[in-house]
This record gives structure tokens, sequence and C-alpha cells, in this order.
């Protein structure tokens, strides 16, 4: 047996394997509630009241898809050219740093000035983490999925010496966590008196500027042919490394702005658990959206409602909350095959 690739998938092909990865990531779902003890369409129901069965449960779900735009943004544009970013991570708590140097009282502006300023600054130390491999990877051949992946703990190791050290709260009796940020460096919320921000906004807004530049500019298609074959990019005279360095400036600057959204929106401060893991996750949310700018938004609020849904669910059935990482780790090895299975047909050698 061999793979064969499909010039060009129909319709059925394309959006039925994705379906049936649906599908099948919601059969282990049940199978992990029977399992527990519990039925399984009562452990689903929960969980989608829980993530979209009142006002503060919708707004809490988008809360916590917030930080997952912004990674799975990232994520997929350097997947688009075959740059494996897996230092998400290291990318984001760049960002968070800065925040919070800037956002401290460094820097004694309005709001209407600070805000964009630190968003700007956040952006490009997450641009300036990734552009270290990108560099490696096209000056040295050196494998960037290495290189990002080693930084993520390079970098938290570095935030918990900032923290110990000249970062430290000295109000923080004791734990590890700076100073908070002033009041002009905080992001407004978008409902009062609830926790969704304006970050959400501007990952939406970002997500509509990736598209356009996918779409509608050069460098989109420059990244899209470099991403499909950069021998033959070159051939026809893309100045690959350009395109490679440009789309680790814009990656890297996505996920600086997941750091700065969620220290500004959210948090206030930085400490070493600020993510739980949102530059892994945004790898989840990329591949689940198909690489696809808006299918991002749409791939990280389903994940984040079965996060949210999967807490409340716990404390009102029982079942462990680890069914939620287990249905996103299925929803991805699905997808990961349902996208093998579009492009390729099984052939008998």
């Amino acid at each position: 047996m061999r793979l064969e690739p499909i010039a060009a998938p129909g319709l059925a092909r394309t959006l039925g394997f994705p379906a049936l990865a649906i599908l099948a990531t919601f059969a282990v779902g049940a199978g992990l509630a029977l399992a527990a003890g519990a039925e399984p369409f009562s452990v689903f129901g929960l969980i989608l009241q829980g993530a979209a069965g009142s006002r503060f449960a919708i707004l809490e779900t988008l809360n916590r898809a917030t930080p997952l735009i912004f990674t799975g943004l990232a994520v997929a544009v350097a997947f688009r050219a075959r740059l494996w970013n897996i230092g998400a991570e290291a990318q984001l708590y760049a960002g968070a740093t800065i925040t919070v140097v800037l956002g401290t009282g460094l820097l004694l502006w309005p709001a209407a000035a600070l805000l964009p300023v630190i968003a700007a600054a956040a952006a490009l130390a997450g641009a300036l983490v990734l552009l270290v491999p990108a560099l490696l990877k096209t000056k040295l051949g050196v494998d960037e999925v290495v290189t990002t992946l080693l930084f993520n703990f390079v970098m938290l190791l570095f935030v918990s010496m900032l923290l110990e050290g000249p970062l430290k709260d000295p109000m923080g009796m004791g734990w590890p966590q700076s100073a908070r940020l002033i009041p002009e460096a905080r992001l407004p919320r978008i409902v009062e008196g609830l926790r969704l921000h304006w970050g959400f906004g501007l990952g939406l807004i970002a997500a509509a500027v990736v598209w356009v530049i996918q779409t509608r500019t050069t460098l989109g298609y420059a990244m899209r042919a470099v991403g499909e074959n950069r021998q033959a990019a070159e051939f026809a005279g893309i100045p690959v490394t350009r395109v490679i360095l440009i789309t680790a400036l814009i990656s890297g600057g996505l996920a600086g702005l997941a750091g700065f959204s969620e220290v500004a929106g959210l948090r206030g401060n930085l400490t070493t658990t600020l993510s739980p893991g949102f530059g892994y996750t945004g790898i989840i949310v990329a591949m689940l959206a198909l690489l696809h700018p808006f299918g991002v938004v749409a791939a990280a609020v389903f994940v984040a409602g079965i996060f949210v849904g999967a807490d409340s669910m716990s404390r009102a059935a029982g079942v462990p909350t680890y069914i939620a990482d287990m249905l996103v780790a299925t929803a991805l090895l699905a997808m990961v095959l349902a996208i093998l299975l579009t492009r390729f047909r099984l052939r008998r050698s």
C-alpha cells in the first residue's frame, strides 16, 4: 500500500473527513464518559451548558478563547509557510514580560497612548524570539522544531529568574510574581463586571488582518508558495529566506500579543503559571482550523468551550475534567488523519 497525492480533492472529501474526525472525537468522549460511570449525552449536555448555557458562560468561553486565537493564528501563519513554530509558549511569555516592564509605571502615559505602545512592544518581543530559530534554520539549516521547543523552557526559566529578581513584586509576600499593571495599562472590559476584555476584539482584528495578508497580498502568495514547495518557489524567483523571516516575525508577533492580552486584559501581573499551555494548545487550534485564520477563531472557541464546559460538568456530574484534555487530544489526532486522507488516497503498490 502507498499514499497517492490527490491533485484536486472534491468538496465531499474536503468536508467529509473533517466531519468524520469530529464524530470520532465525540465517540471517544462517549466511551470515556461511560468508563467514568456517567451517561454520555448527559455529560455532553452539561459541557454544552457550562460553555454556552448562560451569558456568563458564553463570555467566559470567549475569554478563555482569547489567548488561543492569538497562538492559533501564530501557528497557522508559520505552518502555512512550513515554518514549524512549536515555541508559541516562549513568544507568549516574551510578550507578557515586556507588557509588565512597560506597564507597571515605566511609562506614565494615558491609556490611549500607552496600550498601543505596549501591544506593539509585546508583539516585537515575541517576533524577536522566533526570529532567532528562523535565522538558524535559514542560515545554518538547524531544525526549528528543536530550537523553538527548547526556547519554551529557556524563556520560562528566564521569566522565573526575573520574578525572583528585578521584576519581583516587593509586596508579593514571597510568591514569585511581578508588580501589578497601572490602570492605564489594563485593557478595558467589553462587558462591565465580567472578565471578557478587549483582547478578544484585538484577536478578531488579528484574524482578519492575517486573512487579508494570506489571500490579498503578494506576501501571502509567497508564503503559500514556499509552504507548498520551497524549491519550486526559489526557482520561480521568490526570495525564500526573506519570506521565512517575515513569516517568523508575523507568527512570533501574534504569539507575543497573546501574552499582552492575558496580562493586560485578565491577570494584571506576570507569574510563571500565566499560561497553562496556550502555546501548545494553539497548535491544536490551528490544525483543527486547517490553518484558516477565521477557522482559528471558531476552533479556539470550540476548544475553550470544551475546557470551560468540562469544569462545570465535573462539578455537576463528578466526571474528571481530564475528559476535556482527552477530547482535545483526540480531536487533534483525528483531524490530522482527516487532513492526510483528504490530500492522499491509499493505492495498492
